[in-house]
């Protein structure tokens, strides 16, 4: 059997080019190079699977001028080290490293050290770092990468250059997702991998591997949107837009039989709580043609959110937003959190009702103070 490599390991960026969503970071430090201005020391900051120790050993490559297939030939291989800080985290480890680091490289011009999740390392070992972080000998660069910049101490902080990496775009990992399949033959349907994109939440090494999990569930070269919302247990959206049809209309019984289905299908009453605040969210940008592009979904979903906003009044929009926020709040103290989502839907069944009693109220009260 041949051995399988997992997509986030075979598709690694091999140089800057290649590296999804992060030009501003890529951008900078290509510039860096060719004009003989890298910083010694630099931090990579940002959420996970976005690229920071990509980045970090494409840049250690690149210093020392050798190609990704010489790794194991080239002697400027030897002059990269990295160490896991999650595990590495002593002072002894960083006394071992400053050790390493006295000695110049016996090929090639620089040695790069790469420390990965230093946030982890001990009080102790960033005091013992410090020195060498601020005065590094000419043919040493580090490269620090961290996921909790605010862990890392202020001394350490002001000693470095600092990148930060921002979460990568729906619609980026999407496309990404989208030449992954073409190579490896895959027929992915455009929805399923904007679904996969969004549950990413902007990592693309999570969007990777849960392409690879819904491979093997299809057990095929197929990827549905149907197959990727059974895998992932995702609520459909068709769920929501049926839901807001029934609000609008005031159909309480099948706004509330709807919920029931959702909930015998293993869904968790506080999800679909939060489903719905977002639901109502997207139809709310839908409002206003400038703001559609704020809405991170496939072309097919967004038709549906601009045809449904149009009939679904501003004032429903704001006041469902209003009533599920605070059901999302109260969620967990509630005793029967059923009856509590059931209540929610009811108060939003009743808002347009609520809306037209307020409106003739008031005109009521205009007629009596024109009369006397």
């Amino acid at each position: 059997m041949e051995k399988f490599v997992v997509s986030a390991r075979k598709y690694r960026p091999k140089g800057f080019e290649e590296v999804v969503g992060q030009e501003h970071i890529t951008t900078t430090l290509q510039n860096a190079i060719d004009n003989n201005q890298l910083a010694q020391a630099m931090l990579f900051c940002g959420p996970r699977g976005i690229g920071k120790t990509t980045c970090a050993r494409i840049l250690a490559k690149m210093i020392n001028n050798f190609e990704d297939g010489d790794v194991v030939h080239s002697p400027n291989a030897l002059n990269i080290y990295e160490l896991d800080a999650a595990s590495n985290n002593s002072v002894d480890d960083i006394r071992n490293l400053i050790d390493q680091v006295r000695y110049p490289p016996q090929y090639g011009k620089y040695k790069v050290y790469i420390i990965d999740e230093v946030h982890m390392l001990s009080n102790a070992a960033f005091n013992a770092f410090l020195k060498t972080l601020e005065e590094p000998p000419s043919y040493a660069i580090f490269i620090l990468a961290t996921t909790e910049k605010h862990k890392v101490i202020p001394t350490i902080l002001s000693r470095c250059q600092i990148f930060d990496f921002n979460r990568i775009q729906v619609s980026n990992i999407a496309q990404h997702l989208k030449k992954i399949t073409q190579s490896e033959q895959i027929d992915a349907e455009d929805d399923a991998l904007h679904l996969i994109a969004q549950k990413a939440d902007g990592a693309l090494r999570d969007a990777l591997s849960l392409l690879d999990m819904i491979v093997t569930f299809s057990s095929g070269k197929k990827v549905t949107y149907k197959s990727t919302i059974d895998n992932l247990h995702i609520l459909d959206y068709d769920y929501y837009f049926q839901l807001t049809e029934y609000l609008l209309q005031e159909r309480i019984g099948d706004a509330l039989l709807l919920f029931d289905e959702i909930l015998k299908k293993g869904f968790d009453g506080h999800n679909f709580l939060v489903g719905m605040a977002e639901h109502f969210r997207n139809l709310l940008v839908c409002k206003d043609a400038k703001t559609v592009t704020l809405l991170e979904v496939a072309d097919t979903i967004q038709k549906k959110y601009v045809a449904q906003a149009t009939e679904a009044p501003l004032s429903f929009l704001l006041s469902a937003l209003n009533i599920t926020s605070q059901a999302d709040l109260n969620y967990k103290l509630s005793k029967n959190q059923r009856l509590h989502v059931e209540l929610t839907l009811m108060k939003l069944a009743h808002i347009n009702a609520a809306m037209q009693m307020a409106s003739v109220a008031a005109n009521g009260d205009t007629v009596k103070k024109k009369v006397v």
